[in-house]
């Protein structure tokens, strides 16, 4: 069924204020994908966070224009679903990631962090992005190490130091 003219202003609205906010967009083909597997791919998405839809390619390059995304215009042939990461940068690239694995007929054309588009050679590195807690976790990690090891050497001598008392008095 054909969308009216409102309807297609409000998807490319909806679309555009979901790419504003997205940390990067994953972009698969699905051409053979069965309704059940679309649906299970609809529920890890929603469970991990990530925005998807399908839409026409040309109301998804309107959607685009003033967005960091806009450079991905080349890359929008096809039936798409387009996978808008909020929360993690890697997030929708790990989901069609891990979903590719169980479903050969969803593959990976383009990917883009905000930082220019990328081809599907570059999904496992962006799916290895980590997560904003993880990257916290490695941070305070970096800066606790440090710290730690220092305390360590300090407590170290007056450790030796009782080892050597206790020495002498076993040596008596």
């Amino acid at each position: 069924m054909a969308l009216g003219l409102a309807a297609k202003q409000a998807i490319v609205k909806e679309v555009n204020e979901v790419a504003s906010n997205a940390l990067s967009v994953a972009v698969a083909e699905y051409r053979g994908m069965e309704v059940a597997h679309m649906t299970q791919l609809r529920r890890q998405a929603r469970e991990q966070g990530v925005y998807l839809k399908v839409i026409r390619n040309t109301l998804a390059k309107r959607a685009f224009v003033d967005t960091k995304f806009e450079d991905m215009d080349s890359a929008l042939t096809g039936p798409l679903i387009y996978g808008f990461s909020i929360d993690a940068p890697g997030s929708a690239a790990r989901l069609f990631k891990e979903f590719a694995k169980e479903n050969k007929h969803l593959k990976v054309t383009a990917l883009s962090i905000g930082s220019g588009l990328m081809g599907a050679d570059k999904l496992d590195a962006v799916a290895s992005l980590p997560t904003r807690d993880e990257a916290l976790a490695k941070l305070l990690a970096t800066f606790k190490a440090p710290v730690s090891k220092f305390v360590r050497t300090i407590n170290e001598v007056p450790t030796k130091f009782v080892r050597v008392l206790s020495a002498i008095k076993d040596a008596k």
